[in-house]
């Protein structure tokens, strides 16, 4: 990951870290566009007023996202609640955009993702789509280091079990999920 300096600019680091940042604010929200919202307020907050400060930049913008995130639900739970009157709500859009053929697959996965617990699941989003370190993940979601690498490890489990019995694959499966 590389740091944000006073030289970069603002486009080049949302054009190197956005579609990262942005699959971490997916998880979060219910809709792309949410997320979308999301990762704009968080990066401007950020920008404005966080990138100098000591740390891994990513790690901050990381938290400042989650943040975010949890600030618009608790909004939209609040507004739910006002217009329950309207009908029913609609589910969670696809968290990836992929081809037709491995649309299946990805729905799988998908599927075994939002089984997982909310504090398994972001610590499987922060190591493996933002690449952070079980320390950066410990700091963002509040944990020990160790809790983070337990959550993560438990979440790989998890994952492997589901997606192995719903493919009906050998109880023997890779280490990469």
């Amino acid at each position: 990951m590389s740091e944000a300096t006073p030289h970069d600019s603002w486009s080049n680091w949302i054009r190197d870290h956005g579609p990262r940042l942005l699959l971490l604010a997916r998880q979060w929200t219910r809709s792309a566009a949410d997320a979308e919202d999301v990762l704009q307020d968080a990066f401007v907050r950020f920008w404005r007023h966080q990138r100098e400060l000591p740390g891994s930049p990513l790690a901050l913008l990381a938290t400042s996202i989650r943040r975010t995130a949890f600030d618009l639900a608790r909004q939209r739970t609040r507004r739910e609640m006002r217009e329950s009157v309207a009908g029913e709500i609609p589910g969670p859009e696809p968290l990836f955009e992929v081809p037709l053929e491995g649309a299946e697959r990805v729905a799988e996965i998908e599927q075994a993702l939002r089984q997982l617990p909310s504090e398994q699941r972001e610590v499987v989003v922060l190591k493996i789509w933002q690449e952070c370190t079980f320390d950066e993940i410990a700091r963002t979601v509040g944990c020990s280091p160790n809790t983070a690498a337990s959550r993560y490890r438990y979440a790989l489990q998890a994952l492997r079990k589901r997606l192995n019995r719903e493919t009906n694959l050998p109880s023997k499966a890779p280490s990469h999920v």
